[in-house]
C-alpha cells in the first residue's frame, strides 16, 4: 500500500464504530458493526451499552403505561414487558442467565463449569434460576407500573447495563481468550463507570416521589451486590465470560425494580 492509499483510505471513528457495534450486539435492531471486532471496538460497545438501556426503559415504560391504561392487569403487563425485553435482546441476557448459574452450581475445576456453560442447554440450577428472575421481574415492574413509578422502570433497566459497565472494570480478566468475554472484560476505566453511576443515582433520585433518597440508595446497593457477584463468578470461574455479564444484568434489574417497591 503507498503512502497516498494510506492518507486517501477513510478512517473510521472508533466512538460511533463502538455505538453501532453496541446496538449490533446487544438488540435486534438491524445495525451493522465495524468489519474489525477487537477489544478496543469491544470497550466501545461495552461503554455506550447503557444509553441502549436508557432506551429499552423508556420503551418499557412506555408499553406498561400503555397495557394499564387498555385496562390490562397489570400483572399481565409486567408478564409481556419481561418478555418484549427478551425478544428485544435476542434473548442472550437470559441465555447468560441460566448457563452462569449452571456454572455456579457444578461441583468441579473452573474448566469443568466453563464446560457446562458452554454446553447449550439449561440445568435445574439454569432452569429454577431463570423461573424466579424473570417472575420476579415481571411482578416487579408490574407494580411499578401500577403505582405510576415509570422513573423506577428506566432506572433499573437502564443501571443494568450500567452494571455490565462496573463488571467490564479493569483488573478482571476474561476466562477465554476467545468469545464475548475476551473482547469486552477488563476495558472500562473507573472514570467512565464513575460517570454512568452518578448519572443513574440522579435520574434515580426522581424514583420515589416522597423520598429523593430511596432510589439512590436502591441502586447504590444493587451496583454493590454487581461488584461482589462479578468478583465471586471471576474466583469460580477464572475470570469472566459473556454469561457472566448477562447475569449480571439480569439480577441488577430484578434487585432495583424490587427496591423501589420497598415501603411503597
Amino acid at each position: 500500500m503507498t503512502r497516498q492509499d494510506k492518507r486517501t483510505r477513510p478512517r473510521n471513528n472508533p466512538s460511533i464504530d463502538g455505538i453501532h457495534l453496541a446496538f449490533s450486539w446487544l438488540t435486534i435492531l438491524p445495525f451493522r458493526g465495524p468489519r474489525l471486532v477487537d477489544r478496543h471496538a469491544g470497550a466501545w460497545a461495552i461503554a455506550a451499552s447503557p444509553l441502549i438501556g436508557l432506551g429499552f426503559g423508556v420503551v418499557a415504560a412506555l408499553m406498561l403505561w400503555g397495557m394499564l391504561a387498555a385496562n390490562l392487569p397489570w400483572q399481565l403487563a409486567g408478564v409481556l414487558t419481561v418478555g418484549a425485553l427478551a425478544l428485544f435482546t435476542r434473548g442472550m441476557h437470559i441465555d447468560g442467565l441460566a448457563d452462569t448459574a449452571d456454572g455456579l452450581g457444578t461441583f468441579g475445576s473452573p474448566a469443568r463449569a466453563q464446560e457446562v456453560m458452554r454446553a447449550g442447554g439449561s440445568g435445574p440450577f439454569g432452569v429454577a434460576t431463570l423461573v424466579v428472575v424473570l417472575v420476579g421481574q415481571a411482578l416487579a415492574l408490574g407494580a411499578l407500573a401500577e403505582k405510576q413509578m415509570f422513573v423506577g422502570i428506566v432506572v433499573a433497566i437502564a443501571a443494568a447495563r450500567v452494571s455490565v459497565v462496573l463488571a467490564c472494570r479493569t483488573g478482571i480478566r476474561p476466562a477465554r481468550k476467545d468469545g464475548f468475554g475476551a473482547l469486552v472484560v477488563g476495558t472500562q476505566s473507573w472514570a467512565l463507570i464513575g460517570t454512568w453511576i452518578v448519572a443513574c443515582l440522579f435520574i434515580a433520585t426522581m424514583a420515589v416521589s416522597n423520598s429523593p433518597i430511596h432510589g439512590p440508595v436502591v441502586v447504590v446497593v444493587a451496583f454493590a451486590v454487581a461488584f461482589v457477584f462479578t468478583i465471586h463468578c471471576a474466583r469460580r470461574f477464572a475470570g469472566l465470560n459473556g454469561d457472566v455479564l448477562g447475569a449480571v444484568l439480569e439480577i441488577t434489574v430484578l434487585l432495583i425494580a424490587v427496591g423501589m417497591l420497598l415501603g411503597n
